[in-house]
């Protein structure tokens, strides 16, 4: 875990899926350098135990939470308007909320819940963020995807899972997204200040896959997560993106253990990271307003 930390004394910072697994330790570690941490998750009591928590074991009274179910859009419009009733600043926004499906679901909004949850959520709550974010320059956005997205392709005329499609590719193809809208959208902060990376965190012992089959999914997680690294492992290249000076400036690149490395070839398609923003705006009703992103 990293200690304190002058350069984040005094920064905000919002982490998703902060109240369990790598992004609880994300929002720790930047709790423990001395910044201003956000923590977001959709479960009240959870969230207050989280933050209570963290703040004993930092000794930083500078940690929240705020409530959304992120796989709703209009409560993602409701966490950045809160956010921004509350805020002027933001310097560091770690996407990390995330989950996978192996039943096809819907959400609140009609949505298939991978797509909204993995991709749809992070693409709005970014955008409707970004003028505090670029405010805040030098500020970072931290995507986290996944090394499952190698050997996917983007299906635009299927962006949704259908009833047929195995969940497993449904989730790996969302984390492609990930990848696709980080390059996108580093293109178009170019010049602002703001950095935009993603990474993979590894194979991680965490609740992840426990949404699935109720008391037998859990089982099987429990014996195939036995080999897994755990989620303080897990969260290292989250809170070096972060939080770390060694990548101040850097902008658009893909990290493995806290190493910039090649994604998969399709994740570099311009035109499918052009194709995915232009349909994900439209989605979540975002109007084009400049070059640097979208407001809502």
């Amino acid at each position: 875990m990293a200690g304190r930390n002058e350069a984040m004394i005094g920064k905000i910072c919002m982490v998703t899926g902060a109240t369990s697994g790598i992004g609880k330790v994300t929002a720790r570690a930047l709790a423990e350098q001395g910044a201003t941490v956000i923590v977001v998750g959709r479960d009240p009591a959870r969230s207050d135990a989280t933050v209570r928590a963290i703040r004993q074991q930092t000794g930083n009274s500078r940690v929240e939470h705020m409530l959304a179910d992120l796989s709703s859009m209009q409560q993602v419009r409701d966490l950045a308007a809160q956010f921004k009733r509350e805020h002027d600043r933001l310097h560091v926004l770690v996407n990390n909320a995330g989950a996978i499906f192996m039943m096809r679901h819907t959400s609140t909004d009609g949505l298939e819940m991978t797509f909204a949850l993995n991709h749809l959520s992070p693409f709005l709550l970014t955008n409707l963020l970004l003028d505090v974010i670029t405010a805040s320059a030098p500020a970072r956005i931290v995507n986290v995807s996944s090394v499952v997205h190698v050997g996917m392709r983007l299906n635009l005329d299927h962006l949704q899972r259908r009833w047929f499609d195995n969940g497993y590719s449904v989730y790996a193809q969302s984390k492609l997204m990930n990848l696709l809208f980080t390059y996108e959208l580093a293109r178009r902060l170019d010049g602002t200040g703001v950095t935009v990376n993603a990474l993979h965190p590894g194979m991680v012992r965490s609740h992840f896959f426990t949404n699935n089959w109720g008391v037998l999914g859990k089982v099987i997680w429990r014996v195939i997560s036995l080999p897994m690294i755990s989620p303080e492992q897990g969260a290292q290249t989250s809170i070096y993106l972060a939080s770390s000076p060694e990548v101040e400036g850097v902008t658009g690149q893909y990290f493995v253990r806290c190493e910039p490395v090649r994604s998969s070839r399709a994740s570099y398609d311009a035109d499918a990271q052009r194709r995915l923003w232009q349909v994900s705006a439209e989605l979540t009703g975002l109007a084009y307003l400049s070059d640097i992103g979208t407001l809502s």
